[in-house]
């Protein structure tokens, strides 16, 4: 498959007027806001891999120290001070401008709504970590008013309600993706012209499947990430600069 560089214009003409546009985005969107990936040379997992272990549903249910691992994780953790950056701007502008533009994100971090982007036109297939809600009763709390507790000298809060372990509202490892979110992105994927997958390693099922089913519906697969993929091989291109630079010469073109 062609890479943005030697074919630049020839993927710049072929995108120029499309007007249905999904974007699957991944951590690597949001490395420019100064928040770490997972999984990159850099990532946090990559550098200590026991971190992962907080993530599994399992793991984080069953042993209150995994538990009190991750909201110290949390409690100063960099996407509450991050900022969107021209990537993450460049699709909001896209969408001002007139164009169908469905942002279908594996981040938690609400980014793409705070450059711009309507809360209906994002949808976030892990979740958020913006609030977090207990496992029990399912009671919903802004998470920064849980991360005071703990930076207050509760290790593990519990639920105000009933006393049941709460969980940022994300989805962990061995948890199912919810149905009508996983439903709708499906859908947004198989109507979409241009199919954007940013910043993905797209390793994460089944997020990372609506690739394919873009490309079976007829959509142009773009895929712009620093390294290997494993849906390279569907992509008419793949573009390997830098996704603040790449992302926005790509909706400008459009």
């Amino acid at each position: 498959m062609p890479t943005l560089g030697a074919h630049d214009e020839e993927l710049l003409e072929r995108i120029h007027g499309l007007r249905r546009i999904a974007a699957l985005t991944g951590a690597g969107i949001s490395t420019d806001s100064g928040i770490p990936d997972y999984r990159g040379p850099d990532g946090v997992w990559t550098r200590d891999p026991s971190a992962a272990d907080a993530f599994t549903r399992k793991n984080f249910l069953a042993d209150p120290e995994v538990r009190q691992r991750f909201w110290r994780t949390y409690a100063d953790h960099a996407a509450w001070h991050a900022e969107p950056n021209a990537a993450h701007r460049a699709l909001a502008a896209l969408d001002r401008d007139g164009r169908a533009v469905r942002v279908l994100t594996q981040n938690i971090d609400g980014l793409h709504q705070r450059a711009g982007l309507p809360d209906r036109k994002v949808l976030e297939l892990h979740g958020t970590m913006h609030t977090s809600r207990c496992t029990r009763c399912g009671a919903k709390t802004p998470t920064p008013e849980i991360l005071a507790r703990v930076t207050g000298g509760e290790a593990d809060p519990a639920c105000a309600a009933c006393g049941g372990v709460l969980q940022l509202s994300v989805v962990l490892f061995g948890q199912f993706l919810d149905a009508d979110v996983l439903g709708h992105a499906r859908n947004i994927a198989a109507a979409s012209e241009l199919f954007l997958a940013v910043g993905s390693s797209l390793q994460v099922e089944p997020a990372a499947s609506l690739c394919e089913l873009a490309v079976r519906s007829g959509a142009l697969l773009v895929i712009v990430n620093r390294d290997p993929t494993p849906y390279d091989d569907q992509a008419a291109y793949v573009v390997r600069e830098p996704i603040g630079e790449a992302l926005p010469k790509i909706c400008a073109a459009m």
